[in-house]
C-alpha cells in the first residue's frame, strides 16, 4: 500500500520575496499568521508545521502545487486479511488573489485512486471499517478517494483590526468538524495508513456541498457550517450532491506557534447508505503540537447515535530526525460496532480493538521532486469474541512503499496573510 504522507497548507507556498504582493494581501498585523497555520478544508494547524510544496507567481496571482504519489505491496495477515500491490495518490492545485481589501482562492484536489486503489484493488488494512463496495458494507479494508476530493472557494476579509471574516464552500469540500484530515497532520503525514478510526474523526473531510461561515482572530476561530451528510457512494468519479442537510460549529485556538486546539460538534444526516434510517451526531476534539522536528496529535472522536453511542481515541507522532529521516508512531482504540465490521450476532454490539502502528520514512532530498521508501507495521487486537473470525487475536499487517512528493518549504519563505 502506498501512504500519501505529503501535507501542506492549501496557502502556505508563497514567497517572501514578492514584498508588493505581500503588502496587498497582508491584513493588520493582528490577523496575521503562517500559511503553515493552514489545514484541510478551514481547519488550523500549529503555526510550526512543516510545508511541503511547489509554488509560483503569476502577476497578482499566487500559484501552489501540492502532491503525493505513492505505490507498493500491501500484506494483511489473518483469516480476514489480502495482499496486492496499490497505489495511493491525489495532487492540489490553489490560485489566491486580492479581492476587495481581503483575499480569494480557489482550491481543486483530485485523485486517481478510483483506478489505482478502487473495485477489488481497495486497500487492505485490517480493523478499517466504513462506506461500501458492491453494495455491502466495507471491513478490513480502506475506501479510496473520490476523484473529486476538493473543489472550493476560501475569502478572508478583514473587520477592522481585531476580526476577520472568512467564508468556504464548494460542490466538494470539508466541513468545520473535526480535526485536520489525517494525510493534511503533520504527526501523520509520514504513515502510510489511515486511521481505524477515521469514520469518527474526519470522515467528513470529503462531503459533496459545503457552505463555512467562521469569525476569527489572531488566537482563536468560531465557524459554523452546512453540508450534505451522505457519505460518497460507491462511484468514485463524479459529484454525489444533494441537500445541505447536516451542520456542524468549530472553535479552533492557536495559543502558541507550536500548539493548536480544536472541539467540534455536528449532526450528520443519513452517512451511511446501507442504514439510511441512521443519522448520528459526532463530537471531537483534539490537540497537536509541531516545533519542526517533533510532530503530535491526541485525538478523540464521538459517534452518537439513538441505538449506541460509540468512542474513538487515537495518540500518534512523527518525528524529523535529520530532514531526510524519519519514524512514525500511531496507537489506537476505537470501539467498533458489529454492522462496522459485518460480524455475526447484534449489529449494534460494541467490540472494543486497539491498532498500533509503527513505521519509517527515508526522503532522498536535494533536488526538485522528492522520491521517498518507507515501511510500517500494524499490530491489532481484538476481543475474545472475534478472535475466530480473525483466526487470531493480534492481526498484523506490512505495508513496503516508495513514492514522490514536493520539498520543504523553509518557514523564511512563507509569506504571512489572513
Amino acid at each position: 500500500m502506498i501512504a500519501l504522507a505529503l501535507v501542506t497548507s492549501p496557502l502556505a507556498t508563497f514567497a517572501q520575496e514578492h514584498h508588493h504582493h505581500e503588502e496587498q494581501e497582508t491584513p493588520p498585523e493582528p490577523l496575521a499568521f503562517p500559511h503553515s497555520r493552514e489545514g484541510s478544508g478551514t481547519s488550523w494547524m500549529p503555526d510550526s508545521s512543516p510545508v511541503f510544496a511547489h509554488h509560483f507567481m503569476a502577476g497578482d496571482w499566487m500559484l501552489m502545487l501540492h502532491y503525493a504519489a505513492a505505490a507498493g505491496y500491501d500484506d494483511q495477515w489473518s483469516d480476514r486479511g489480502s495482499r496486492r500491490f496499490t497505489s495511493t495518490n491525489w495532487a492540489m492545485g490553489m490560485a489566491s488573489h486580492p479581492l476587495l481589501g481581503g483575499q480569494l482562492t480557489f482550491r481543486t484536489m483530485l485523485s486517481a485512486e478510483p483506478a489505482t486503489a478502487g473495485g477489488e484493488r481497495q486497500l487492505p488494512l485490517l480493523l478499517q471499517s466504513g462506506e461500501t463496495y458492491g453494495g455491502q458494507p466495507l471491513h478490513d479494508r480502506q475506501h479510496p478517494h473520490d476523484l473529486f476530493m476538493e473543489v472550493a472557494a476560501l475569502y478572508r476579509h478583514p473587520l477592522g483590526d481585531l476580526f476577520g471574516l472568512e467564508l468556504y464552500g464548494g460542490p466538494a469540500g470539508e466541513p468545520a468538524l473535526g480535526p485536520t484530515a489525517f494525510m493534511h497532520r503533520p504527526s501523520a503525514m509520514n504513515n502510510p495508513l489511515a486511521p481505524i478510526g477515521h469514520h469518527w474523526q474526519d470522515s467528513t473531510h470529503i462531503s459533496f456541498g459545503v457552505l463555512t461561515a467562521g469569525i476569527y482572530n489572531r488566537s482563536v476561530k468560531l465557524e459554523g457550517s452546512l453540508f450534505h451528510g451522505r457519505e460518497p457512494d460507491e462511484n468514485r468519479w463524479d459529484f454525489d450532491l444533494g441537500a445541505l442537510d447536516s451542520w456542524s460549529g468549530r472553535v479552533s485556538v492557536n495559543p502558541t506557534e507550536q500548539t493548536s486546539f480544536q472541539i467540534s460538534y455536528g449532526f450528520v444526516n443519513s452517512p451511511e447508505a446501507l442504514r439510511p434510517q441512521e443519522s448520528l451526531h459526532r463530537l471531537t476534539a483534539s490537540g497537536s503540537y509541531a516545533n519542526g522536528i517533533v510532530a503530535l496529535t491526541a485525538l478523540w472522536g464521538r459517534n452518537i447515535v439513538p441505538s449506541v453511542s460509540s468512542d474513538s481515541l487515537l495518540l500518534e507522532t512523527s518525528i524529523d530526525l535529520d530532514g531526510s529521516n524519519a519514524p512514525f508512531v500511531r496507537i489506537e482504540y476505537v470501539q467498533k460496532l458489529g454492522h462496522d465490521l459485518v460480524l455475526p450476532g447484534d449489529p449494534d454490539a460494541k467490540y472494543d480493538v486497539f491498532q498500533c502502528s509503527f513505521g519509517f520514512l527515508h526522503r532522498f532530498t536535494g533536488g526538485p521532486v522528492v522520491p521517498f521508501i518507507g515501511a510500517s507495521l500494524d499490530a491489532g487486537l481484538v476481543p475474545g469474541s472475534i478472535e475466530a473470525q480473525y483466526g487470531t487475536r493480534f492481526p498484523l499487517g506490512a505495508f513496503v512503499y516508495i513514492g514522490l512528493q514536493p520539498p520543504k518549504v523553509g518557514h523564511e519563505h512563507q509569506m504571512s496573510g489572513m
